[in-house]
């Protein structure tokens, strides 16, 4: 094991004597390193970094939301500086990155593709449900559509129903595809806007990817090897995050176990007893954060997991366009504020796209200095490019002397 340096531990008798306990300042650095956000593109540039950064992170999540660019485009972007949505769409038409379920919706790795068939295979067999009381007519007469015509979008089938309750109420074609999409017989070859265009899995899938299903010991050490790569360290109800099952949750102990004892991954504790574990190798990287401000997706890998961003950050985070409105502290769609190794604050805006106005509806900092608000309007003229927008429109700060200040620097930027 490498050697653990005084900088990194912080002796405490109130924590467990055999445990060693990292700092959270070094467990942020860490953290931020392996998630691609220390440092100004750490994969490089154009469509290798993007592939290079998805195959890091492990996945990236897909959001309906556009009050500003979606989640999966947002995430990118924080992460390439010259990301474009093309970039996204050419690793899918090109078999690198395919569409399935992580613990969401997502963009995955297509070498991931063998560890998506144990759901698949659930759904297909009815263990999981997914539209349970659908027509299976209708889903062989779609299925044999695709086969026959090529690629198809829901738009290209009928709605044969009488009524239309909601965006939500999807027609019974729509229904028959994402049935044969989330068991595996169809995969997503493009988007056009939102619509999905699917066809055959035995048509897209390169015979190259390994296709056999894992068994419940390769999946946990799948979801083990993909969170310590991803995050650097986690606790043990990380690595089996939204996914249910009394049987992946042993399987990933006892591989988690097994790790500890060969060396591959060591214990330890926060100076609050929060244990994590951690490649034991992370431990000796001497990490400096650059001193710049981004703004992070609500659905951000960095933060989905809210629990964490509490131990780690401190920073005690929700989305809350699920919140009624009078409830809201920070805004409808509220994203946190990274600053150098830290989350700094929520910033809840809106991108006007038909005036081409980046709308600042609320700003909450805990940071005041000079070089906080510098880099603070870098990223808001960065991000207001991002969302094609052209200039920006501050409503209210959490500091009035702080809006004064952005004004003022922006108009002169």
């Amino acid at each position: 094991m490498p050697a653990i340096t005084k900088e990194t531990i912080v002796h405490k008798p109130s924590v467990s004597p055999n445990i060693p306990v990292v700092t959270l300042p070094k467990l942020r650095k860490i953290a931020l390193a392996q998630q691609g956000l220390i440092k100004t593109n750490p994969y490089g540039t154009g469509l290798t970094a993007v592939e290079s950064c998805i195959a890091q992170i492990g996945y990236v999540q897909i959001d309906t939301i556009s009050v500003v660019e979606r989640a999966h485009h947002h995430v990118l972007w924080s992460r390439v500086n010259d990301y474009s949505a093309e970039h996204l769409a050419t690793l899918v038409a090109s078999k690198k990155v395919f569409e399935y379920w992580f613990h969401a919706a997502a963009f995955l790795p297509i070498q991931d593709f063998r560890f998506a068939l144990p759901r698949m295979n659930a759904i297909k067999a009815g263990e999981k449900h997914w539209f349970e009381n659908i027509d299976k007519k209708l889903v062989r007469n779609v299925y044999k559509r695709i086969e026959t015509e090529g690629p198809l979008r829901a738009r290209d089938f009928a709605d044969t129903r009488k009524q239309n309750t909601g965006w939500w109420d999807w027609k019974p074609a729509k229904q028959a595809l994402e049935k044969l999409f989330m068991q595996g017989d169809l995969m997503v070859v493009a988007r056009e806007g939102f619509q999905k265009r699917y066809d055959l899995t035995t048509r897209v899938l390169p015979s190259s990817v390994d296709t056999r299903t894992p068994n419940i010991s390769e999946q946990a050490k799948y979801l083990v090897d993909t969170t310590i790569r991803a995050h650097g360290f986690a606790g043990v109800r990380s690595f089996s995050y939204l996914r249910k099952g009394k049987e992946l949750r042993v399987a990933i102990k006892q591989y988690l176990d097994q790790s500890v004892e060969d060396g591959l991954h060591t214990i330890i504790q926060t100076p609050a007893c929060d244990q994590f574990y951690i490649e034991a190798k992370l431990l000796d990287k001497k990490l400096r954060a650059s001193r710049r401000v981004r703004f992070l997706s609500p659905f951000d890998n960095l933060v989905i997991q809210r629990e964490r961003g509490r131990q780690v950050f401190n920073f005690d985070y929700q989305i809350e366009c699920y919140v009624p409105a009078p409830k809201r502290l920070y805004g409808y769609f509220c994203l946190p504020i990274l600053y150098a190794d830290n989350l700094v604050g929520r910033i809840d805006c809106k991108a006007h796209r038909k005036t081409n106005v980046l709308q600042v509806l609320f700003l909450q900092h805990e940071i005041e200095s000079d070089e906080f608000i510098k880099a603070l309007v870098k990223e808001l003229t960065a991000f207001m490019k991002f969302n094609q927008c052209e200039s920006i429109a501050i409503e209210r700060t959490s500091s009035a002397k702080l809006r004064g200040r952005l004004k003022k620097l922006l108009n002169a930027a």
